[in-house]
């Protein structure tokens, strides 16, 4: 194994047990759960958070005039403020609760292109989710837009950032991009892009669902106009995502649902809206989603992601070191250079003479839980040559042990199913 100073980590494998799913065996070997961009476990306390409500104060929120709702609507809009904490947003307001960060670019795409003429122009680039593609490629179609896109340098798996320089002479409405490569682990300028587009009066909107888990955002700092981001890629629930949007922006735009809860006043011709996040919040919400991503928030936070921040990058360049040293293995993004610029814990790799499903399902058979396929970005797979990889991403209960794994793993997969 490499060289690397295991005494350096800073996250105990005690964290591990914080987490019921990782004690099981899978097909009799100890699981080894490194699937972690697409969805990650979700501790104790998250499980007894949601499990909580439903036993002691399930009902619905805002309009009850009883113990049980006003108990619920406490904890849902206490939930609101944790996020907005850690966040640093000036106001909870500007955080509305969504099923996911999927929906709340779709919001965006709705809401920000209706006031866009036709040949209008949105900036988007090669890297994206397909979350951040196709509501823009929707909106394009109905509004007749021009959609732009920022390529990627393949071989380094980073931006073009002369070409965004020209494409921000086009004068684009808005420009929209991933924090965190989901398929590269690359992690992009942010705060320089957004920047430098806001600068040009342009609408800035962030994706950062590989990012808000695994290291501090401030949206100040960033200076975005908009940000998403997915519960349960950050430890907590699925079906509960957060769109932050500054407060005046919010304000502006007009509602993209209809339905109880966002209202003001409702006649039989016509409806005045509630107050932002409500207007933006349609229908009853995911109110045990909401809280339990608060105690996932509040559990990262008693960790530190500074510290989960580098524990996940230490974890995958302990690994690219290693599968750099073996011939068949071909590594895509940053972490295929011995030096590489800034890069998240995900490690995106192929074996030469098999497919990556093929891989994937024989790692499982040592109990490693990885991903094969394009990873909704079909588009950077065309750019890198690649039909798919095999992709390793680390999380915080993962361990140096486990990447000894996955890479004896790799030369077994290799010795016997390809030599």
């Amino acid at each position: 194994m490499s060289s690397i100073d295991f005494s350096q980590f800073l996250l105990p494998d005690k964290l591990r047990d914080e987490f019921p799913i990782l004690s099981q065996l899978v097909r009799g070997q100890p699981l080894v759960y490194l699937d972690n961009a697409a969805t990650t476990q979700k501790p104790q306390v998250v499980i007894d958070a949601i499990t909580s409500h439903y036993r002691e104060a399930n009902a619905n929120v805002h309009r009850g005039l009883y113990y049980l709702s006003e108990r619920a609507t406490s904890a849902y809009e206490e939930a609101r403020q944790v996020i907005a904490n850690y966040l640093n947003c000036s106001s909870n307001k500007e955080i509305i609760f969504t099923r996911s960060a999927t929906e709340g670019i779709n919001l965006l795409a709705n809401c920000l292109t209706q006031k866009l003429s036709k040949g209008d122009r949105i900036l988007l680039t090669e890297m994206e989710h397909h979350s951040n593609l196709v509501p823009w490629q929707l909106a394009a179609q109905q509004k007749q837009l021009i959609l732009d896109f920022v390529p990627v340098l393949p071989e380094q798996g980073t931006l073009d950032l002369d070409a965004f320089e020209k494409l921000l002479s086009r004068e684009p409405k808005i420009f929209s991009v991933t924090h965190i490569s989901n398929g590269l682990g690359t992690v992009n300028p942010i705060e320089k892009l957004v920047s430098r587009a806001r600068s040009l009066g342009i609408t800035t909107i962030v994706d950062a669902s590989q990012s808000a888990g695994h290291k501090p955002i401030n949206v100040q700092q960033i200076a975005c106009d908009f940000l998403v981001f997915s519960g349960h890629k950050m430890c907590g629930p699925s079906g509960i995502g957060i769109l932050y949007g500054r407060q005046n922006l919010l304000e502006q735009m007009d509602p993209w649902q209809g339905g109880g809860e966002m209202i003001s006043k409702v006649t039989l011709e016509t409806s005045t809206w509630a107050e932002i996040p409500h207007k933006f919040e349609a229908g009853t919400p995911n109110i045990e989603g909401a809280i339990g991503l608060a105690a996932a928030v509040k559990f990262l936070k008693k960790i530190d992601l500074q510290r989960i921040s580098y524990h996940d990058q230490t974890l995958a360049k302990l690994a690219a070191q290693e599968l750099r040293e073996i011939p068949q293995v071909k590594i895509f993004g940053p972490l295929h250079q011995q030096h590489p610029p800034e890069y998240a814990g995900i490690l995106s790799f192929s074996i030469k003479g098999m497919h990556a499903h093929d891989v994937v399902a024989l790692a499982d058979r040592k109990g490693i839980a990885l991903r094969a396929g394009h990873h909704c970005n079909q588009p950077l797979m065309r750019r890198l040559g690649a039909a798919s990889t095999a992709r390793a991403s680390f999380y915080l209960y993962n361990t140096p042990n486990e990447v000894n794994k996955l890479v004896q793993t790799i030369h077994w997969i290799i010795k016997n199913y390809l030599e």
